[in-house]
């Protein structure tokens, strides 16, 4: 069965290769980096061969300089690889890596826009050897609640209904389904929010379009933006969403995933009626029996 287009991917690379070359934003792409590298820092083991799936810049790779042994660049976009030293362009939903040849899997801020997100992750587990890991972040479903409001507010008022404008990014809960549908062993999740002030809700939008983040949904609007919905926007941003100082907040949702390729000597979950030791007797409370109250 195909999987759903969410993502026009053509567009979405030409919107990142234009923010290129002008003045990115990319204190996100930064703060994911330095993130990552502080997590993957708590893993007491080398790293020979790893692969960064997908990350918008270089930063990822600058971050770990020195702590993994090759890092290959795996990018859709070629140009982007220019001065890469171990580099593939290649896109994220068609990964070119024979099974069980890399040590580590990396991404920052880029696997929230693939199309076939469970695919992805099953290539990357196969990708992996026995016992590597997979260390990303994605942006999550709570990204951008403030000015997913205050669009549909203004739509609704001004032209008399809503179309997609934020992309419907996956939440917590179902990443981590996600791990263990593609086979991860000891997949875990969790999230950073991050608020970002802004002088006003237009400087947002202009960050959003040096992120190359601007919307790409397959099943967008195909017309330009109307100057008395964006006029509206604004304001229902401005009137709902500013601090008493007058700037405004965005909210980012960071979801980070990890997991490892399966391999026999990981921590096995113990086989039901394996316990050696009550509960009742390890909290030292009485054991009452179903269907009986305490005391009775």
């Amino acid at each position: 069965m195909p999987h759903p287009v969410i993502f026009d991917r053509g567009l979405l690379r030409a919107r990142r290769s234009r923010a290129g070359k002008r003045d990115p934003a990319t204190f996100l792409i930064e703060r994911a980096a330095d993130d990552l590298a502080a997590r993957l820092s708590a893993v007491l083991r080398p790293f020979d061969l790893a692969a960064d799936i997908g990350t918008p810049t270089d930063a990822v790779r600058r971050a770990l300089s020195g702590r993994v042994g090759a890092l290959v660049a795996v990018d859709p976009i070629a140009a982007h690889l220019s001065g890469e030293r171990l580099a593939v362009a290649a896109d994220e939903e068609a990964l070119p890596f024979r099974d069980g040849s890399l040590d580590l899997v990396v991404s920052a801020l880029a696997l929230q826009f693939v199309n076939d997100l469970p695919g992805t992750l099953i290539q990357i587990r196969r990708a992996l050897k026995p016992d590597g890991l997979l260390l990303a972040a994605l942006i999550g479903g709570d990204s951008l609640a403030e000015l997913r409001e205050a669009f549909a507010q203004a739509e609704a008022e001004v032209e008399g209904g809503v179309s997609p404008r934020i992309a419907p990014f996956a939440d917590l809960r179902d990443l981590g389904a996600l791990l263990q549908r593609a086979g991860f062993a000891l997949p875990v999740t969790d999230v950073d929010r991050v608020t970002v002030r802004y002088a006003s809700p237009l400087d947002l939008l202009h960050d959003l379009r040096r992120m190359g983040a601007t919307n790409a949904l397959a099943e967008r609007r195909r017309v330009p933006l109307r100057r008395a919905t964006l006029r509206r926007l604004l304001e229902i941003y401005a009137e709902k969403f500013a601090d008493p100082d007058g700037r405004v907040r965005a909210t980012f949702e960071i979801v980070w995933l990890s997991g490892w390729s399966p391999h026999e000597s990981q921590q096995q979950p113990l086989k039901p009626g394996s316990a050696k030791t009550r509960l009742a007797d390890a909290l030292r409370v009485t054991e009452v029996p179903a269907g009986e109250k305490a005391g009775s």
